[in-house]
């Protein structure tokens, strides 16, 4: 299956994968309010053996399958880590 992603000019870190190129009418016209301007980005084959960076290949497939797009949002950020202080003090 090959995908098609681009880019959101309005949200840093945030890809929308489409099953068929430049095909925005398959994307919510409230995410496309949102996020637009794209930017095309990669033309890329899905296949099952397929790892990606940032996103499960096989939820993306299947959204693709499904509805025709897949959106990628950042990363969370992780919760910051309290390490105790030697002295014993919890300032």
């Amino acid at each position: 299956m090959q995908a098609y992603v681009y880019k959101s000019q309005r949200k840093q870190d945030t890809y929308l994968y489409l099953a068929k190129r430049d095909d925005f009418e398959t994307i919510p016209a409230t995410l496309d309010a949102t996020l637009s301007p794209f930017v095309f980005v990669l033309e890329v084959a899905l296949t099952p053996d397929r790892r990606l960076a940032q996103a499960d290949a096989a939820l993306v497939r299947a959204n693709l399958a499904a509805h025709g797009f897949h959106l990628q949002l950042p990363p969370q950020p992780l919760a910051p880590v309290k390490v105790p202080r030697i002295d014993g003090r919890d300032d």
